[in-house]
């Protein structure tokens, strides 16, 4: 009797675990259907895949808009920054020397150029023509110096005798005094700066402008505050000082304005209904994937439970990894930083913030996997697959390969740094050591790196004819020729494997039409 109940309880179990398995097979199966077999399946209408065509239409536009703005900014700073430059630098010619505005050579020509400045500020609105104005009725301008204590230097008879240890000081110029007592000041710098001695001299001073461009545009306009910085370099002491000239342009919320005319206002009101609709498109899009990604999550917990049930073993890691859809994720951070750079935006377009530089970089980066993303959509076709496919498959070796060929490339790096950094200008630094050997690896400025070398050593110039040409031929004609080699083994087996698949349709599709035809004729 005991046997008969257990063995009438085994079937009865067993029967349950098929009808969970049979349920599981059809979760899972639907699960991993792309949305047009889900529709044909239950009819399921694919509504991330509709919201997300609408928002890349949304986003793009918002991006577009958000770009033109960006655009006027970035030419106000930069015309600004030229304007700058011509006003309050003696001398300059419209390109910079290098890394640095210009040069000074004399000792008359530093003097006169320090007191360049100081004229020029003072007489700033007669000779401007932007909408440029002090910081306050109090501004000034600083001058801060920088030289050693005491010392002499005989060069004729080799002889130094000089303290090493600097001396600061700072002299502020406020406006008032600039007009009232200029000649005063001008003596009293002349008997300050000794040249021999002195190591840097920088002068700073804050301007404000308004943008009335965006006015053109239909904007509303943005206030500036420029803080400038004129750095007179002589720590080398080669008889050459170098001028610098630093802008930092912080936008700020204006105080106090009134433009009278409506369509600014209306303009403004639009785009930002228009980002309100945005944010709420990327509200829903959030939602739905992140349900998404928690049912993905419970159907994979019930499949670890049932292969334990059943089987009595662990699903590995890989495969529970199977459940969770990475383009998923990547719509959720598009998403969120759509929504955070939205609301940037807005307020910005309000004028209540001025972070420009973090809402472009939420809304590029959010656009930039808004079309990423569609990929996924094109994969479920087997003719535009192939993409996506050979990157699966070649990212491993790939990467593995970069690790090996990265150590090469670090070492060429540093020793070209060392070596050839003081006979050659692209070799001064790391950064652009770096950049530099990327280009050539890419075929770019080949000849002017060969050209640019400094003769002065001979046995230098011979190691740089050998350490370019080796790494241009073990780079390009090896490295590189296997970094393509990768990726295109990956692509070919990809390839044999898609016309495998459509071989075995064809060929089925082909038994079902003969299976048909003997049908009929029977």
């Amino acid at each position: 009797v005991k046997m008969k109940k257990y063995s009438k309880y085994l079937k009865t179990w067993n029967r349950y675990l098929d009808l969970k398995e049979m349920a599981l097979k059809e979760d899972l199966k639907f699960y991993f259907m792309n949305p047009c077999e889900k529709y044909r399946a239950r009819r399921q209408i694919p509504w991330k895949l509709a919201l997300q065509i609408l928002k890349i239409l949304m986003v793009t536009t918002q991006l577009v808009f958000f770009g033109l703005s960006n655009q006027l900014v970035v030419s106000f700073k930069e015309e600004n920054t030229v304007a700058f430059k011509h006003l309050f630098l003696k001398g300059y010619s419209g390109t910079d020397e290098d890394d640095y505005s210009c040069s000074i050579y004399t000792q008359q020509d530093a003097y006169d150029s320090i007191f360049y400045v100081i004229n020029q500020y003072r007489n700033l609105k007669n000779i401007s023509l932007g909408t440029l104005g002090y910081e306050h009725e109090e501004s000034g301008l600083k001058i801060c110096k920088q030289q050693y204590k005491r010392g002499t230097m005989l060069p004729s008879n080799d002889t130094l005798n000089i303290d090493v240890s600097t001396e600061t000081g700072t002299v502020l110029l406020y406006l008032k005094c600039l007009f009232v007592y200029i000649s005063v000041i001008f003596k009293y710098l002349c008997a300050l700066f000794q040249i021999s001695r002195l190591i840097q001299v920088e002068i700073s001073f804050k301007l404000k402008g308004i943008a009335l461009q965006t006015i053109h545009a239909r904007e509303l306009p943005d206030c500036y505050a420029f803080q400038n910085t004129i750095t007179f370099n002589n720590r080398a002491h080669s008889g050459k000082i170098k001028v610098y000239f630093d802008s930092d342009t912080d936008i700020q919320e204006c105080k106090d304005w009134h433009i009278f005319n409506s369509v600014l206002q209306k303009n403004t009101q639009y785009i930002l209904v228009f980002d309100g609709f945005v944010i709420l498109s990327c509200l829903a899009s959030l939602i739905l994937c992140t349900r998404s990604i928690v049912l993905a999550w419970r159907l994979q917990k019930r499949f670890v439970n049932f292969f334990l049930e059943k089987h009595k073993r662990r699903v590995c890691y890989a495969d529970r990894l199977e459940f969770l859809n990475g383009w998923y994720v990547l719509v959720i951070i598009s998403d969120v930083m759509t929504i955070i750079g939205s609301i940037l935006k807005m307020e910005i377009k309000a004028k209540n913030l001025t972070s420009y530089d973090v809402c472009s970089i939420l809304l590029g980066t959010s656009t930039l996997f808004v079309w990423v993303g569609v990929i996924r959509y094109l994969g479920y076709f087997q003719t535009y697959n192939v993409l996506i496919l050979t990157m699966q498959a070649s990212l491993p070796k790939v990467l593995r390969f970069c690790c090996c060929a990265g150590m090469i490339y670090l070492g060429y790096t540093f020793c070209g740094w060392i070596v050839l950094g003081p006979y050659h200008e692209k070799f001064e630094d790391l950064n652009t050591v770096a950049e530099c050997l990327f280009s050539l690896v890419n075929g770019d400025d080949m000849f002017a790196t060969f050209a640019q070398i400094q003769e002065k050593s001979s046995l230098v110039w011979m190691f740089s004819r050998l350490y370019l040409y080796s790494f241009i031929s073990l780079f390009i004609y090896m490295i590189l020729s296997l970094f393509i080699a990768l990726i295109t083994d990956s692509y070919d087996t990809i390839k044999v494997k898609h016309l495998f698949s459509v071989t075995l349709l064809f060929n089925q599709a082909r038994l079902n039409c003969l299976c048909f035809l003997v049908y009929w004729m029977v």
